[in-house]
């Protein structure tokens, strides 16, 4: 009988029966690189894109080296997770009872947008793990509710991102509360001067692991841009999202006003959408994630504060009704699909406003996206705007779905 490919890494027998029963076959390459160092105890300092595996690179050991050695003080929290977002907050607490379910390890989590009261009991049963978002974490910290005096293992998740959400100062309040002597593991799909500079206050003699290339973008992924007069772009948006090639869509936009305006919009069109954003209860939040993920509606409609926190498989398309004001969010947006080895199609509508964040782009991905000009909606003047040398030829497609390419080049 064949050996399981995570037997490599000689995790109990309990994590491997769960990991098992997920059906994981081959451990990616952050888990490689990421899984034996934290089974050694070592501080680590990572480079890794959502999507590629890094939640159970580091919670597959921290949950093995908390189940094998026993704790200094009972009932005490011995390992804290700090997220950028609520949505990425629960799935990380999911992912830790997935792993975890066979060992007696209890887990929590506490997060902004909901009452505290439930969290507050859960915290009273002296969970082992607490997975945090900074500033609910801080509030339940000044209320005494919570104590992070015997904590092992702490993790920074999605640095880069909590750095953009300004949160570093509450972490640097949380962290000071934390023993001197442990375990530090930080993760960023990024890595500035700023990231660098923040491990290097609280992290002892890291380990670097890089398994992405900053800003890389899967090849499965088929980029393209619409340039489109601003004024169109909705009636652009509305006969693509009709195509039968869009089986899922994510529609990311720079407001959470103009979310709420574009779903409207999507509906009045005979679409199937919701909307998610930071003006959102986390209750709703969750249902149009659910609702999503669940295939009841084919379209959801973002912001960037919680593009990070999707994760639905079967996302076809995902729609860039407006540029972000970051190059860096160009590469989240987009990375939500073509996942598990999917292909994916990533469209981006580009009117005069935003051919400088469209050359941002490109510059930071060192990847021109090819023109598409055989829509309805086409604006040959935004177009032009475009410095003449960085346009690849541009295209011709009846479809914009993955595969799907039925024209010829010009």
């Amino acid at each position: 009988m064949n050996s399981h490919p995570f037997e490599q890494f000689r995790l109990s027998k309990s994590i491997l029966r769960a990991v098992t029963e997920e059906g994981y076959q081959q451990p990616t390459p952050v888990q490689v690189a990421a899984i034996p160092e934290v089974l050694a105890g070592r501080d680590l300092l990572a480079t890794a894109q959502t999507g590629t595996g890094k939640t159970a690179a580091f919670a597959l050991p921290m949950l093995d080296r908390l189940y094998a050695q026993p704790a200094n003080e009972q009932n005490a929290i011995r390992a804290l997770i700090l997220t950028p977002t609520r949505e990425l907050a629960l799935q990380v607490e999911t992912s830790f009872r997935t792993y975890g379910r066979y060992l007696p390890l209890k887990t929590a989590v506490v997060l902004g947008g909901i009452s505290q009261d439930s969290q507050v009991k859960a915290l009273r049963k002296k969970p082992d793990i607490l997975v945090a978002t900074p500033g609910r974490l801080l509030d339940l910290m000044e209320q005494k509710q919570v104590r992070l005096d015997r904590i092992e293992m702490l993790v920074l998740d999605e640095a880069d991102r909590m750095l953009d959400m300004g949160f570093i100062h509450d972490v640097r309040r949380i962290v000071s509360q934390v023993p001197a002597r442990r375990q530090t593991l930080l993760f960023s799909a990024t890595m500035s001067s700023e990231i660098i500079g923040l491990a290097g206050d609280m992290l002892n003699n890291p380990v670097r692991v890089e398994t992405t290339p900053p800003a890389s973008v899967s090849r499965d992924i088929d980029q393209k841009v619409l340039f489109v007069d601003q004024a169109n772009k909705g009636l652009l948006l509305a006969e693509i999202l009709k195509g039968k090639d869009v089986r899922r869509a994510l529609v990311f936009t720079r407001t959470k006003h103009r979310a709420e305006r574009l779903m409207r919009h999507l509906a009045s069109h005979g679409i199937s959408t919701d909307a998610i954003h930071s003006n959102k209860s986390q209750n709703a939040r969750q249902r149009a994630l659910l609702a999503f993920d669940k295939g009841k509606i084919t379209v959801l409609v973002a912001t960037d504060i919680v593009a990070r926190g999707i994760d639905v498989e079967g996302i076809s398309h995902v729609i860039n009704y407006e540029l972000p004001n970051d190059p860096e969010s160009y590469v989240h947006r987009i990375g939500r699909t073509a996942r598990a080895g999917a292909v994916g199609t990533a469209l981006s509508f580009c009117d005069a406003s935003e051919v400088l964040m469209l050359k941002g782009i490109e510059k930071l991905t060192r990847s021109p996206l090819i023109a598409v000009e055989n829509h309805r909606y086409h604006s040959a003047t935004v177009a032009s705007l475009r410095s003449p040398g960085s346009n690849p030829p541009p295209v011709q497609w009846r479809s914009f779905g993955p595969g799907k390419r039925s024209g010829r080049r010009r």
